[in-house]
């Protein structure tokens, strides 16, 4: 879902028009996903062309700060009811 958000957001300030996995054109970002053994998770970013690269990434070392965000989020919605996101949980929406 990381790789759908980071798209939607380009989509939405850029001509982009649309996301695809692993097809891209003048008006389509393009998304690739790749599970890798014992990785616990990495989410990069780039802008490419013929000139240079940009690239934003992060990586997870452990699932340690997986397991919180769910402890988290468990506690957020005691007593709630709807259909929610993490951005809910962390007051971002």
């Amino acid at each position: 879902r990381t790789a759908i958000t980071l798209a939607e957001g380009i989509i939405e300030n850029t001509a982009y028009e649309n996301w695809k996995l692993d097809e891209s054109s003048d008006k389509t970002v393009s998304i690739k996903s790749i599970r890798e053994g014992m990785v616990p998770g990495t989410h990069s970013i780039a802008y490419a062309s013929s000139v240079d690269t940009i690239e934003i990434k992060h990586e997870a070392h452990n699932r340690e700060g997986f397991a919180l965000g769910a402890v988290i989020a468990s506690e957020w919605i005691q007593g709630k009811t709807g259909v929610f996101s993490m951005k809910d949980v962390l007051n971002l929406s």
